[in-house]
Formats: structure tokens, C-alpha cells, sequence
């Protein structure tokens, strides 16, 4: 079984952190996640299978609506249906952000509060006024 690896930066609360992950050829389940050398904080979550393909299955539809768009741009449609378009993409990542928020709250926010790490409150009010603008 080979592994594959991808390098990815997200950008943080705390400024832009590089890591990289080593998948399966055969899954593409996520196999190790190293953080940078520089000794970052960056967080991850193992997820249920379950959880992890109802993610995936969302983006991949999510993914395909905007492919959709792009080729209503090249064909040259109507603004309107467009937009349309654009809204109905809006909504599905809108529902993404509400599952995906909720299974945080369920988990990673009780699990730290239960064990004393109040700053998870202030990260999650952060994120919380990012989804508001």
C-alpha cells in the first residue's frame, strides 16, 4: 500500500500554520497529520466514519454546484439563473457550517470544558463571529 502526502497552510486564530498529511492510495483516509516544525498549536479531530463521509459527500456535492456555475458563466446563461445557482450553493454550505458546527459544540467544545480549557469558548465565539459577517 503506497502513501501519499499532502502539504497543506491554514491560517489560524494564531496566523498561518503548515502541515502535512500522509493517505492510504487505496482510501484516501487521512493516515498521520504532522504538524510544522516550528512547534505550532494546530489542532485535528479524528472523526467517526459516518461523520467523515457525510462531510465528504457534502463537499463533493458542494463541489459539483460550483462546476455547475462556472459552466453556466462559460455558456454564457441568463445572470439570474445564475444567481440562482449561487444561492442554492450558499444554503448548502450554510447547512455544511450548522452540521459541522454542531458535531464541534457535541464534542471538541464539551470534551475541553469539561477538561478546564476555557480559551476553547473564546475560539469558538471567534469562529462564531466569522460565520456572522
Amino acid at each position: 500500500m503506497g502513501i501519499i502526502y499532502l502539504y497543506e497552510v491554514f491560517y489560524t486564530l494564531y496566523g498561518y500554520i503548515v502541515s502535512y498529511a500522509a493517505y492510504t492510495k487505496t482510501d484516501k483516509r487521512e493516515v498521520k497529520r504532522m504538524p510544522d516544525e516550528v512547534g505550532c498549536c494546530h489542532k485535528t479531530k479524528k472523526r467517526p466514519e459516518k461523520e467523515y463521509r457525510n462531510l465528504i459527500n457534502r463537499l463533493s456535492r458542494i463541489e459539483g454546484q460550483i462546476r455547475g456555475i462556472r459552466g453556466m458563466v462559460e455558456k454564457d446563461a441568463y445572470c439570474t439563473d445564475i444567481l440562482t445557482q449561487v444561492a442554492a450553493v450558499t444554503a448548502a454550505l450554510n447547512s455544511f457550517n450548522r452540521e459541522l458546527l454542531a458535531s464541534h459544540i457535541k464534542t471538541c467544545v464539551t470534551k475541553d470544558i469539561r477538561e478546564g480549557r476555557d480559551e476553547t469558548v473564546d475560539e469558538l465565539l471567534a469562529a462564531l463571529r466569522k460565520l456572522m459577517k
